[in-house]
């Protein structure tokens, strides 16, 4: 466990937003490049005192308030290349609309803890930001991206490289970025994000 737990407000009245983390299941991707995402809502949870243990729409769901908003924390467990079915499912059934879907994911074209944030944007070759567009049908969403380096070198597999887990030294980095990236959400969620993106944006 990276993060240690603080207290949190109780949830109530109808979800606004939704935080999506991308990963994929199973404990031997735990602490991978590509579960980035899935580490920051581990640490949302934790600030907020919820868990992220309700199974439903294909996915983990918690329940928390931040900065006074109801949101959904939500790891789906589709496999990345499949994230879109569940942050699709959740959005129609709560009626939650694509610039109200936040979601946190790695990126490779980012060093290793760089932080940047968009209001909306292609795939950037993400596979799991390529599917919530495609079922979303939108790429009207905001998303933080978090930076776990390069491949070593052009040639390397890049399942390969996203599958694989962090030195010593890039663990520490990540931490202190998703650390950040919790600092600049609330920003997001009360519709200043080009304050978020500047907080963001700047961050060494």
């Amino acid at each position: 466990m990276l993060f240690k737990r603080n207290g949190g407000a109780a949830a109530t009245g109808e979800p606004e937003f939704m935080i999506v983390g991308l990963g994929n299941p199973g404990r031997e991707y735990e602490y991978t490049r590509h579960n980035t995402g899935f580490l920051a809502l581990d640490r949302l949870a934790l600030e907020n005192d919820v868990q992220i243990k309700k199974l439903k729409f294909k996915s983990l769901i918690g329940d928390a308030v931040i900065a006074g908003h109801r949101c959904l924390l939500v790891k789906p467990q589709t496999f990345m290349n499949n994230s879109g079915e569940a942050v699709g499912e959740i959005a129609r059934f709560y009626k939650i609309k694509p610039e109200n879907i936040i979601v946190i994911f790695d990126d490779i074209s980012l060093d290793c803890g760089k932080l940047r944030v968009r209001r909306k944007g292609s795939d950037g070759g993400h596979n799991g930001i390529k599917s919530i567009i495609y079922h979303l049908n939108s790429d009207n969403f905001p998303r933080i991206k978090i930076g776990v380096g390069a491949k070593p070198h052009p040639d390397y597999d890049l399942a390969a490289w996203v599958l694989s887990t962090f030195s010593k030294d890039d663990m520490e980095k990540l931490k202190t970025a998703i650390s950040k990236a919790c600092e600049v959400l609330p920003f997001i969620l009360d519709g200043d994000i080009d304050s978020a993106m500047n907080k963001a944006n700047c961050l060494k």
